[in-house]
């Protein structure tokens, strides 16, 4: 009993203490918070709003088709067969290579003229010109200080070109693969929310872009080999089959001619 009592004792005592000891510096301690809350308001204030745009894409899996099916059977008929690429569709893991890759990342800065809006604090709108600034990338320093040719420095020193527009954009876009629900996800980043959502479909632009003529490419050169299986083979059933698969490489050519006229190209 006297325990208890003397514990509750001692809480009291370290209350008052506190409490004395607020009070004593409480001027001090209504300073601190004023001013945190003053930088907080200050900070919100300057900080730009950043918008998020997101596209999905979902891969259409390959399916085992009878047109595949009878062109396995070929290809035990006739070996040279086996060359050919058979149209399908792309993976999950190479369409993220795809979207992460510089290619096409490059490809995207240089035909949306990307880089005055990436930097737009250094883009002049009404002289169309960009403002010179020498910190902007320090590692051009290296070579001076490594007694490398100047002369192979092609860079205008302040002036941001693909290669800060790729950085910018890995720091923008993030490219998510859910393996569990089969998607890619392409999330876009910005300060400017229509910019976003037009950057993200600039993405998927390019990739229909490339996709379409990489299936242009392999349809024109299972084509052609085809053809000269074609004129190599007497039986009439293998040739009636190989018409079928040349008749396969045409519709998948033209099916992509037909993307890249949807997409404006």
């Amino acid at each position: 009993m006297n325990n208890e009592s003397s514990a509750s004792n001692n809480n009291e005592i370290w209350v008052v203490v506190y409490w004395r000891v607020i009070m004593k510096h409480r001027k001090m301690i209504g300073t601190l918070v004023l001013t945190a809350v003053i930088l907080t308001i200050i900070i919100s204030f300057c900080m730009k709003n950043i918008y998020g745009a997101k596209a999905i894409i979902t891969p259409i899996s390959p399916k085992d088709s009878g047109g595949n099916s009878i062109a396995a059977g070929i290809m035990q008929q006739v070996g040279g067969l086996s060359a050919i690429g058979l149209p399908d569709s792309s993976s999950s893991a190479e369409i993220v290579t795809l979207l992460k890759s510089n290619i096409l990342r490059e490809k995207i800065i240089t035909q949306y003229n990307l880089l005055p809006v990436l930097f737009s604090d250094q883009w002049d709108d009404n002289t169309k010109n960009w403002e010179k600034r020498a910190w902007y990338n320090p590692l051009s320093l290296i070579p001076s200080f490594m007694g490398g040719d100047k002369r192979g420095i092609k860079k205008n020193e302040g002036i941001p070109d693909v290669w800060d527009g790729l950085r910018k954009l890995d720091d923008m876009v993030k490219i998510n693969n859910n393996v569990k629900d089969k998607t890619i996800t392409i999330v876009v980043e910005f300060d400017d929310p229509v910019m976003a959502a037009n950057i993200a479909g600039y993405f998927l632009a390019e990739l229909n872009d490339h996709m379409s003529s990489e299936a242009k490419r392999v349809a024109l050169t299972n084509r052609k080999y085809l053809e000269q299986q074609l004129d190599q083979t007497a039986d009439p059933f293998i040739k009636q089959k190989i018409y079928n698969l040349i008749a396969q490489q045409i519709e998948t050519s033209m099916m992509a001619e037909v993307k890249e006229l949807h997409t404006g190209r």
